[in-house]
């Protein structure tokens, strides 16, 4: 079979991030997480996510956060099954094809618990594998024209999921400075009745040689694709991080 192949844009991303052979090397990213906005109350689960220690494999898509509701226990994320355990592997709760569980949903509706391991879960296995996630199986990119913001110009990478990956969108967009380095990711939240969102990152930091936005900030996306200050749905922000 024959390499996989990206854009020249995503191989610019991947590089400015700290390069795919390193990337390769390492197995999983830890991280202390404190998360606010709008969205966890809307869905009825404001405070479980507030001060979290996040724990994502980069081989394969698997999440854990901990503590989650109590302080024994902690979730646990794959695409086809999400669960909640204690600390000494007791299963609380657990769903097959937890993706199913949102039909119908609306922005508003509100989540149960294992919806919501689910959706922090590929959320933030997304967020901690980007850029290097576009060159996997299926991922397939597309560099879109320039857009302008705040007086820069950041070059945009369209990018299409394969329907194995559990994440918010089949099509998101990425955009990157001059630098390559990511500072907007547009998607639609599906498990959320499909809300647009504009997911902009910040306060950069190398950690074991690889670039890692530690300030995220979500806000609602306009038809224009201009985004909307307000409200904040959701902002997370990230420390301790660990590569191992």
């Amino acid at each position: 079979m024959a390499p996989k192949t990206v854009s020249d844009l995503a191989t610019v991303a991947i590089n400015a991030h700290g390069g795919l052979a390193r990337w390769r090397r390492l197995k999983t990213v830890s991280a202390h997480l404190l998360q606010g906005g709008v969205l966890w109350k809307l869905k009825g689960q404001d405070g479980v996510l507030d001060d979290v220690h996040l724990t994502v494999d980069l081989r394969k898509e698997w999440a854990s956060h901990r503590p989650f509701g109590q302080p024994d226990r902690h979730s646990l994320f794959q695409p086809d099954r999400v669960a909640i355990e204690t600390s000494d592997g007791l299963v609380v709760e657990e769903r097959a094809n937890p993706r199913d569980s949102f039909k119908d949903h609306k922005f508003d509706t509100p989540w149960d618990s294992l919806q919501l391991a689910y959706f922090a879960g590929y959320a933030m296995w997304t967020y901690l594998n980007t850029p290097f996630l576009f060159t996997l199986p299926g991922v397939q990119t597309k560099e879109l024209d320039t857009w302008h913001e705040d007086g820069e110009t950041w070059r945009r990478l369209k990018v299409t999921f394969p329907q194995r990956i559990a994440t918010h969108s089949t099509e998101q967009t990425f955009y990157f400075d001059q630098r390559g380095l990511l500072r907007r990711h547009d998607y639609d939240v599906d498990v959320a009745g499909g809300a647009p969102a504009a997911h902009y990152v910040s306060a950069l930091a190398n950690v074991s040689g690889v670039i890692v936005p530690t300030k995220h900030r979500i806000v609602p996306r306009q038809p224009d694709g201009s985004s909307a200050p307000t409200p904040l749905v959701v902002s997370i922000d990230i420390s301790d991080i660990e590569f191992s």
